[in-house]
């Protein structure tokens, strides 16, 4: 009886036995259909939803791209843009560095969609806040959309306005250098003082008063701090930067630049969020310039084409200021949690500006520079950039940054 039973138990175990074996095989076509069917995701849609959000699009290279920029030179005149920076009308003869695209490390970068854009700020106004490149930013910004819809220029006491009437929109730019409080320095001793005077615990009234009319506000900032300033909070000079001849203290232009933006965000959030009202802050990181030499001796960028990846890093001043602008965004972000209506984030330019040399005006600042042959001195600009030109792809990361602002609910 055992001998029996003992039997029947080795039989179904080499049963079972050649069953695990033969099992995989036969199972293995039903899986290759499978796969090729119906392939395989290895994230939920959440995961990946949250990771494309999560996207840094400030890792990434330059590569070459046939398409072009979405606009040209015709579409600009309708904007009328600053004619220094519309360098294929002063008679730049390269055309390269127009075919040229960012691609993120992580993530796609969609080409600029202005019919998007438009339906995103229908009804609202978008302000772009700080100095020339600010200014650049929204003259690259309104030549694209101008490809779907041209705006009209509209008179406001204190900034540049342009309405969109199909959607009852509105974009300003708000000329403010320092963001707060502050009177520039004159480009002549004779004229004013050769340094910038800077109250950094006032925030600019030109723009901060109509905070209350705005719905997204992009901060673009940094330049003029690197020129000599005194510096003020209350009705006391807390020292100075480069102050050669006056009784202050060097305290560099670190601690100054950071307390600037401080006031900012903390206004907005306290007139805008506090009262219960919604509002979206974008920073702009610092964009460095490319002088090859002293800016006002001469210096020029004659490079032209883009630093390849891993070419160029991001290093010294142009390092420490883009670290402090993004340490104050993080602290702004934890200041405004407790407002349900307040959104903000960094976009970061730092390093893709830097790798593209190649997208200034240069000597192009002018008309035709060398009409009259090689000149002993033309003034270069190495800060700005040309229209089209790689600034557009701030106008591109801003549109996608807005996209995902839409998908998530402020409570987020």
């Amino acid at each position: 009886m055992k001998m029996g039973a003992t039997t029947t138990n080795a039989s179904k175990d080499q049963s079972l036995s050649l069953i695990k074996t033969l099992l995989p095989i036969a199972l293995l076509p039903i899986a290759i259909l499978c796969i090729y069917f119906y392939p395989l995701s290895f994230t939920s849609p959440e995961k990946e939803k949250a990771y494309e959000y999560s996207c840094d699009y400030s890792y990434g290279k330059w590569v070459k791209d046939k398409r072009g920029p979405l606009y040209n030179e015709s579409t600009s005149s309708k904007i009328k843009i600053k004619r220094s920076q519309n360098c294929i009308a002063n008679g730049r003869p390269d055309s390269d560095y127009l075919y040229w695209r960012w691609k993120p490390s992580q993530c796609n970068l969609p080409r600029f969609e202005p019919h998007t854009f438009l339906q995103l700020i229908k009804n609202k106004h978008v302000a772009f806040v700080g100095d020339s490149l600010a200014r650049n930013q929204i003259e690259s910004l309104l030549c694209m959309l101008a490809t779907a819809s041209t705006p009209k220029r509209v008179k406001h006491q204190g900034s540049r306005r342009w309405h969109f009437a199909s959607y009852n929109a509105n974009l300003s730019f708000y000329w403010s250098s320092f963001l707060v409080q502050g009177v520039q320095r004159s480009e002549s001793s004779q004229k004013g003082p050769n340094f910038n005077t800077m109250y950094l615990d006032h925030v600019n009234e030109r723009w901060a008063r109509d905070i209350d009319q705005m719905d997204l506000i992009v901060l673009s900032f940094g330049h003029w701090f690197l020129v000599p300033s005194i510096y003020y909070e209350g009705d006391s000079v807390i020292g100075c930067l480069n102050c050669t001849g006056l009784n202050y203290k060097e305290i560099g232009f670190y601690g100054p630049l950071r307390k600037a933006l401080r006031t900012s965000l903390n206004s907005i959030i306290e007139r805008k969020a506090a009262k219960g009202n919604r509002i979206d802050v974008i920073v702009e990181t610092f964009s460095p310039s490319h002088f090859e030499g002293d800016w006002d001796k001469g210096g020029t960028c004659s490079k032209s084409t883009p630093y390849r990846e891993g070419e160029k890093q991001v290093e010294g001043t142009d390092a420490e200021i883009r670290k402090i602008e993004l340490e104050e965004v993080e602290n702004a972000k934890a200041y405004g949690k407790q407002f349900e209506g307040f959104r903000l984030e960094a976009l970061d330019v730092t390093k893709l500006a830097l790798l593209r040399p190649d997208g200034h005006p240069g000597a192009y600042l002018n008309p035709f520079p060398f009409a009259n042959g090689v000149q002993k001195y033309v003034q270069n600009d190495c800060v700005h950039w040309c229209l089209p030109g790689p600034i557009d792809t701030w106008n591109e990361i801003l549109l996608e940054l807005m996209k995902k602002w839409k998908e998530k609910p402020y409570s987020d």
